[in-house]
């Protein structure tokens, strides 16, 4: 009886089940995001891609002390934003952006580490099995990146992910240079090319069909120090692959407040190492918020860094629910509150600045990042 109360669970979290009323829908808002455009690109010195993979970041920097720093100016946020570009090849550029009709808000960055906890009392989390979900939507809108992380599909060729899974704020980690993404496919018991398939070749086991990466880029506001140094603000990146995944993706979208979300509830998969080969899902209520991040006690492990976390809302112009991505799985923070630790999995938020950057990575016209 449990693990049938378990399923039925699961199904209905995998459709993110809207409250009943017809009267109330969570709708998304619309932002009107801000310009970001590059200004001036300058060659780099090849990395030496010598630093270890690390599959989560920590800071002891928690909400009231991010809500307490002082804002950035100006001209620290417009470096933040400006960006690194790895190629293939190993050719490192950095761009310099401009920033146009800027909101109030900007973004700020600070934090330390300390040691890790991801799982809250029961563990709550649901290994994915079986093609009928590991390839369907939205599951099948997460992958692996050979350094160990997760990424999730937002365009045709574009993945998000976290900015730690390829820079540990210092330099490029082992593996940055030749970063391959896994997607996950059937691995067929009987036959191969040539061979007839019969009824008696079902799919036993999956298995991942890798893509190389043809370029990355980074913030310049995680590129600033030692990793331990900085905080999650602007952990996440955006890869570009060689070719067409030919996979539904889901989109990006400003992140609303917490209290806007439906049922304050986030959502998110991911390749958990404790669970070797199994996509991993969860969901969970966001406990504190800032302007960047989001505080929240998902179960997670090493591994599910860079999933995109996802709500589903209605969309008010085109009539229809729609998921978007509204963050990205970063780690974890112990937070001293009133004397007492208390730990928190962290989010990085889209804000309208970041939702414009990625966007910009992504479609390469500001024109086509206007509505957040």
């Amino acid at each position: 009886m449990a693990g049938l109360s378990t399923l039925i669970l699961l199904l209905c979290a995998a459709k993110d089940v809207m409250p009943s009323s017809s009267h109330w829908k969570p709708t998304w808002p619309s932002y009107r995001v801000p310009v970001i455009l590059p200004q001036s690109t300058l060659n780099l010195d090849k990395p030496q891609f010598d630093a270890e993979a690390r599959l989560e970041v920590v800071s002891p920097c928690g909400p009231a002390c991010h809500k307490s720093s002082p804002l950035p100016t100006y001209e620290e946020v417009k470096h933040y934003l400006s960006y690194e570009t790895l190629y293939a090849n190993g050719s490192l550029t950095e761009t310099e952006v401009g920033i146009y009709i800027l909101s109030n808000s900007a973004d700020g960055s600070q934090g330390k580490s300390r040691t890790k906890r991801q799982i809250y009392g029961y563990d709550s989390r649901f290994s994915i099995f079986g093609k009928d979900f590991l390839l369907n939507y939205p599951f099948s809108t997460s992958v692996k990146l050979s350094t160990g992380c997760t990424g999730t599909l937002v365009a045709e060729k574009h993945v998000l992910t976290a900015a730690h899974c390829i820079h540990d704020g210092k330099s490029y980690v082992k593996g940055a240079q030749k970063l391959r993404v896994g997607f996950l496919k059937p691995r067929m018991k009987d036959g191969g090319k040539g061979a007839n398939i019969t009824k008696s070749a079902m799919p036993e086991k999956m298995k991942f069909q890798w893509i190389r990466v043809k370029r990355t880029h980074v913030p310049k506001g995680w590129i600033k120090g030692n990793a331990n140094d900085i905080g999650m603000d602007y952990d996440y990146a955006l890869l570009e692959l060689k070719k067409p995944h030919k996979r539904k993706f889901m989109k990006i979208g400003v992140s609303p407040p917490a209290r806007h979300l439906p049922g304050g509830r986030i959502h998110f998969s991911g390749y958990d190492n404790d669970r070797p080969g199994n996509l991993v899902y969860r969901f969970c209520d966001v406990k504190d918020e800032t302007y960047d991040l989001l505080y929240q006690q998902c179960d997670a492990q090493p591994g599910a860094s860079g999933s995109g976390v996802y709500v589903r809302m209605w969309k008010r112009q085109n009539h229809k629910w729609e998921r978007k991505i509204i963050g990205i799985f970063s780690g974890h923070q112990w937070v001293d509150m009133n004397g007492t630790p208390q730990d928190f999995n962290v989010a990085v938020r889209i804000t309208p600045l970041k939702y414009a950057q990625i966007c910009y990575w992504i479609k390469g016209n500001y024109l086509d990042c206007r509505e957040g």
